[in-house]
């Protein structure tokens, strides 16, 4: 089979890709920078290097393929995050609908089921919507919770003030996600091919407040007084501004999804319908990650990885 990857190596990317060279599959993977093509080809893969603005690029990326996994990545200079989320779920429509793939594996998120959804969520709801029109494509929908990898930002605050926080408090329920399970549910369905018509699935593994967040966490530091703040929006998005996150990137991935959970509304579909783990990383396992990388002493890990 011949599958597009889009999003490059990210972290779901590349697990994603290696799972498919090793089954026999034909992997393209989409990347706006030259110099992944290397690391690409390395696994075994195609590299098709451009602009996902450029539509004859992303139709020209889709062409020949039995399948594609659909992946927006996040623009650190767009003015408008949200319009640009929809303008490249419009672009992977049009797409999919002129080249004749069969199969659609699309990440989306955990709060999708709103169309005036907070954050992110309410394009990735526009953007399922999109692809539920198309007539002749079956198409998966991943709904993943707060990727647990995230939480790489929080060493600083664990080692140097002994905290970690958000912009709600402690007792807030969280959907966790690794972003291994979410390349395992692309791949199983891409794989065997088990999708048929529009589907969705929840991919999470865990389900924790915060405070059990900075429990894992700080045993897993070594640091067992490790407690959970609440930040207000204002103090959050001013830190994550230092941090080198655009003030739109900073208000849509973070804030406003902070808001959500807040409220409520980011996973009140997901509660309806989720009663057991779809996903094998548990916050526990996670957090032995996360105590190799702590002690590796290695602070430079970006504030937030998608």
């Amino acid at each position: 089979m011949i599958v597009t990857v889009t999003g490059s190596l990210g972290n779901v990317g590349r697990i994603l890709t290696e799972k498919l060279i090793t089954k026999g599959h034909t992997v393209k993977v989409v990347t706006s920078n030259p110099a992944r093509s290397e690391a690409i080809r390395a696994l075994g893969a195609v590299p098709l290097v451009g602009s996902l603005d450029d539509y004859e690029f992303v139709k020209h990326s889709f062409e020949g393929s039995d399948a594609v996994y659909l992946m927006i990545p996040p623009d650190y200079h767009a003015p408008d995050v949200k319009q640009y989320m929809m303008t490249m779920g419009r672009q992977y429509a049009r797409a999919l609908k002129e080249t004749g793939v069969k199969l659609a594996v699309n990440l989306s998120s955990v709060g999708a089921h709103l169309e005036d959804g907070l954050g992110p969520t309410g394009p990735n709801f526009y953007i399922e919507q999109l692809l539920n029109e198309l007539q002749h494509v079956h198409v998966l929908h991943l709904r993943p919770g707060m990727f647990m990898t995230n939480f790489y930002g929080a060493m600083p605050l664990i080692r140097y003030q002994g905290m970690i926080g958000n912009n709600f408090n402690g007792s807030a329920s969280l959907p966790l996600t690794h972003p291994r399970d979410i390349a395992e549910a692309a791949f199983r369905a891409i794989d065997d091919f088990s999708v048929s018509g529009k589907q969705v699935r929840y991919v999470v593994s865990d389900v924790k407040n915060g405070e059990q967040v900075a429990r894992a966490l700080g045993n897993a530091a070594g640091k067992p007084d490790v407690h959970w703040v609440e930040f207000s929006d204002e103090q959050l998005l001013g830190a994550l501004m230092q941090d080198g996150f655009s003030q739109p990137m900073a208000q849509v991935y973070i804030i406003e999804i902070g808001v959500a959970i807040r409220d409520g509304s980011f996973a009140e579909d997901f509660q309806k319908q989720w009663n057991q783990p779809t996903g094998r990383v548990t916050l526990d396992e996670f957090s032995r990650e996360f105590a190799m990388a702590y002690r590796s002493g290695d602070l430079n890990t970006a504030p937030t990885t998608f």
